[in-house]
Order: C-alpha cells, then sequence, then structure tokens
C-alpha cells in the first residue's frame, strides 16, 4: 500500500505483484483519498486520516506500507502540518503491525516513469500505463500513492533477486 500525504488530500492505493502471469505484471487492488476539510481542526483532521487509512489497511490486507519520505519546504508550518499528517500515516501502519518502507521523490519517479524530475501528469499516465487501467487515477495523490506502492514492488522485486545472485529482470 502506497500512502502520499497531504494536508488536505492524502492518497492511498493498493498495487500487488502478479508473478504468477507469464510476464510479470502489476495489479491495482484499489486507491483513493482522505479528503480533509479545512474547517476543521488539526486533530479531527488527523483523526479522520488515522481512521480512513486504518479502514483502507483493514479492507485491503496489505504485506507492507509504502510511504514518501519528508522533503524540505521553504514554508516551515506547511512542512510541520505535512509532517503531522505523514506521522499519522506511520502510526496507522505500526498499529496495523505492518512494516513501512520509505523512498524518496527522486526515486519513486524514477522507478516509475524513469525520470525523477518527472511532472504529475507524467506520474499519472505512468501509473496507468503500467497496471493497465482504463483511466489516469485522479486525483493526482491517488496516482501518486500508486506509485509509491509501484516504487516499493520494483525495489523489493530487485533486491529479492540481487539476494538470490541473479539481476533483475528488465
Amino acid at each position: 500500500m502506497g500512502i502520499d500525504c497531504g494536508t488536505e488530500l492524502t492518497g492511498w492505493g493498493v498495487v500487488e505483484s502478479d508473478p504468477e502471469a507469464r510476464t510479470p505484471m502489476l495489479v491495482c487492488r484499489g486507491y483513493g483519498v482522505v479528503r480533509l476539510a479545512k474547517q476543521k481542526s488539526l486533530a479531527l483532521r488527523l483523526k479522520q486520516v488515522f481512521e480512513e487509512l486504518g479502514e483502507q489497511m483493514r479492507q485491503h490486507q496489505p504485506d507492507v506500507v509504502a510511504i514518501e519520505e519528508v522533503f524540505y519546504s521553504v514554508n516551515a508550518k506547511s512542512a510541520l502540518k505535512l509532517g503531522q499528517v505523514r506521522g499519522v500515516a506511520l502510526l496507522t501502519a505500526g498499529v496495523a503491525g505492518l512494516p513501512v518502507a520509505e523512498y524518496a521523490p527522486l526515486s519513486i519517479k524514477s522507478a516509475v516513469v524513469g525520470y525523477g524530475l518527472a511532472g504529475k501528469e507524467q506520474v499519472q499516465f505512468m501509473v496507468a500505463r503500467l497496471l493497465a487501467l482504463d483511466a489516469i487515477p485522479e486525483p493526482a495523490d491517488a496516482a501518486d500513492a500508486l506509485a509509491i506502492a509501484i516504487c516499493h514492488l520494483h525495489t523489493a522485486e530487485t533486491e529479492q533477486q540481487q539476494k538470490a545472485g541473479r539481476s533483475p529482470r528488465r
């Protein structure tokens, strides 16, 4: 399960790998966003993130949660609020007993698009392509969450093959 933390929209996406397919493929199991109302207090918004992400974890039963690493922002107040949402996402995974993997934005975009400075539209397009979706996932926060999950699956597969002494499939 990938989680893209945000102060207004927190995206989530569940992707699994189907190693039994003739050609290994990725399968989208679900995606969406937690919509946070600005008029609610911060405490109520954080509670909502905890409850809704927890519900998605119970429903989809992921093996691992992948979250984007903290990035540096010019606006300290915005970065602090984002960090609080991220902390709740980490707590939700911890309460569910799930391991957490963290990835830098550059690594996520590189894994999905092949270019670390790709734009949101490029990420959305490639997510739809890699998951064979009929439409581009909306909103972009949900697509970003799916991209984080895809990044984790690619990274985990590569690490597994390296441990087995094989080079990754291309």
